[in-house]
């Protein structure tokens, strides 16, 4: 029979074990043994959770597939700041690619789950690739942009007319692609932005490589899937599925992706 004190060191472990996010159950027998034990033992469940309270975190998620999945909530130490993800990323004008970040981020995750089917599958997988975000996020400005011409025709301005045609603009002002002397993608490039974007998620353990074509395929993680089920519920993740600019084209409900693993992605 374990002691209070080894059942405090037992929760406090599994909730380090989830924040090393490349770490999984499947690698570690003493982290699959901790996930179950959370779903078996009511009482040990709640001390992780207090743990994580204490520390201004939630518990998204604890499973064999994706781990323990904690969050960090305002304020709390392990908080992630947009200066620390500047750092990261090496954002150059973060005004204003602040929010080009967030509308990759937000392309990446609608087009890795398209459908709310998709969030509770545990077993699908999406893809993207750097090129496919791009495009999302593009079409989707030519539509905010049109819908605001519409507004203005009609002498009925958007209530958030200045802060669509501040995001719209400011993306579609940049360029694609743009290569530097040396060979390398330009910073201010919006496809150097999903980079980083996607790059950042891998690094935590959001997304996996698959390979390098157009900018980089990836696929996503249980992780990750946990993560977008949360993000799925605002306002911005469901306008931007109802702009229509995603495509399923899977009779399954899934974007449709090549059959070689070794090659391809999302068809958009």
């Amino acid at each position: 029979m374990s002691s209070p004190t080894d059942d405090a060191t037992d929760a406090g472990r599994l909730l380090a074990l989830g924040m090393r996010p490349k770490h999984l159950p499947a690698r570690d027998a003493v982290y699959a043994d901790l996930v179950r034990r959370y779903h078996e033992d009511d009482e040990f469940a709640e001390l992780v959770k207090a743990f994580a309270e204490g520390l201004g975190m939630t518990m998204l998620a604890v499973t064999q597939q994706s781990g323990a999945v904690p969050v960090p909530r305002e304020e709390s130490p392990f908080e992630l700041k947009i200066d620390e993800y500047a750092k990261r990323t090496a954002l150059g004008n973060r005004g204003v690619d602040k929010m080009l970040h967030g509308l990759a981020h937000l392309a990446v995750a609608a087009l890795a789950f398209p459908r709310p089917d998709d969030l509770g599958n545990p077993a699908y997988v999406g893809y993207v690739n750097v090129a496919e975000v791009d495009a999302v996020v593009r079409d989707a400005c030519r539509v905010l942009e049109q819908r605001a011409v519409e507004a203005e025709e009609n002498e009925d301005p958007l209530d958030t007319a200045p802060d669509l045609e501040r995001a719209w603009r400011a993306y579609t002002r940049r360029p694609a692609a743009a290569a530097t002397k040396d060979g390398r993608l330009a910073p201010d490039t919006t496809r150097a932005i999903i980079t980083k974007a996607v790059r950042f998620l891998a690094d935590q353990g959001f997304l996996v490589l698959r390979n390098t074509d157009d900018g980089g395929s990836y696929r996503t993680t249980p992780r990750y899937q946990e993560q977008v089920r949360e993000v799925a519920a605002s306002a911005a993740f469901r306008e931007l599925l109802d702009l229509g600019v995603i495509s399923i084209t899977d009779p399954s409900g899934s974007i449709a992706v090549t059959n070689d693993p070794q090659s391809g992605g999302a068809d958009v």
